[in-house]
């Protein structure tokens, strides 16, 4: 995560994860249940492309699950391709999540 992103709080909100950056929001739907998470779908402002944002609200949100101790469901296919940049992360995965072996 770039350094100007480390300070900035990860909100949790209904159904989204976000974080604030100048103004301008990235963000992560998920849903959830009693032992898992299911990340849906990732955004960030235009204004914020190539900033490194998503990045920060996707590893922010994996810190989050693996905190609280629930396995994630990367469904949305930006938190599945962060995965598979940062293998370390599959520690998170459910092991019943249909694309495990490909991560």
């Amino acid at each position: 995560m770039k350094p100007e992103f480390e300070n900035i709080p990860l909100v949790k909100a209904e159904k989204r994860f976000e974080i604030e950056f100048n103004g301008h929001y990235a963000f992560i739907d998920y849903r959830e249940t009693m032992h898992q998470i299911s990340l849906i779908h990732t955004e960030a402002a235009p204004e914020l492309a190539g900033t490194g944002a998503a990045a920060a609200v996707v590893e922010k949100t994996l810190n989050f699950i693996e905190e609280s101790e629930k396995k994630l469901l990367p469904f949305c296919p930006y938190v599945f391709a962060f995965i598979k940049k940062h293998p370390e992360w599959k520690r998170i995965v459910d092991e019943r999540f249909e694309g495990y072996d490909k991560l």
